[in-house]
């Protein structure tokens, strides 16, 4: 039986709600060795999610402080997400129709996991040099 999006699916997802501050969110990404936080309302609904890049060029950039600006003011909110019903083919066809390398997988408006291009590239090509790296150890 093909693999479903549960089995290529990254399971251990960070949530914080809109109101963290950005130095905070950093620094679960920096411990969790993550560049994605998901964004939860306060009943812990799917809002949005944030990037280390986000970070960089929406906050960082703009001279924002970082212990006082909160995720939800720079978060991405127009969000892509898909039902963990969803099939690997339809992941695909989404991340290629909206040029994004990240999905959120949700069960009814609850953050379950994410997929990634990487996690893709591991399941359809092990061998490729976007999977080798995906699958390296990070750097940092």
């Amino acid at each position: 039986m093909a693999p479903q999006l549960q089995d290529i699916m990254t399971k251990q997802v960070q949530t914080v709600r809109t109101d963290a501050p950005l130095l905070e969110v950093a620094r679960i990404m920096r411990d969790r060795r993550s560049g994605d936080v998901l964004v939860t309302d306060e009943d812990g609904s799917l809002c949005g999610i944030v990037t280390d890049r986000d970070i960089v060029v929406r906050a960082v950039a703009a001279g924002l402080p970082l212990d006082e600006t909160t995720v939800g003011e720079i978060c991405s909110e127009d969000l892509v997400q898909v039902d963990a019903t969803a099939s690997i083919e339809e992941i695909i066809r989404i991340m290629r129709e909206h040029a994004i390398r990240r999905v959120p997988v949700v069960h009814g408006d609850r953050p379950i996991g994410i997929v990634s291009i990487g996690d893709l590239a591991r399941y359809k090509d092990p061998s490729s040099a976007l999977a080798e790296i995906s699958s390296a150890a990070p750097n940092n």
